[in-house]
């Protein structure tokens, strides 16, 4: 399932590297953030474990109307928040292929 970019909303895709289900959006007031998340969302235990200064938690925001959009957790953002909530993707380590 395909959906054209845009700022409002994301596409959903697949990571060439390891085939992750992906969602990608362009973020921030000039749109100058290219964000790839992982497309499965999190348990609030596995958002604790991944979060770092470095690893961000985004909320997927959608209805029934609108197309889904990604916005930034921060501070503010409500704990019982209905959304799904994605982490930015990073590939998994690699198998090695040989054993020297």
């Amino acid at each position: 399932m395909t959906r054209s970019a845009s700022r409002k909303g994301g596409t959903y895709s697949r990571c060439p590297s390891c085939s992750a289900p992906l969602i990608t959006q362009w973020v921030g007031d000039t749109a100058a953030l290219k964000v790839s998340t992982d497309g499965t969302p999190l348990t609030p235990a596995e958002q604790a474990a991944v979060r770092t200064p470095n690893r961000l938690i985004w909320c997927l925001k959608s209805s029934a109307h609108t197309t889904p959009r990604l916005t930034w957790i921060h501070s503010t953002h409500p704990a019982d928040c209905p959304h799904a909530h994605v982490t930015d993707h990073q590939c998994p380590p690699a198998e090695p292929t040989t054993l020297f």
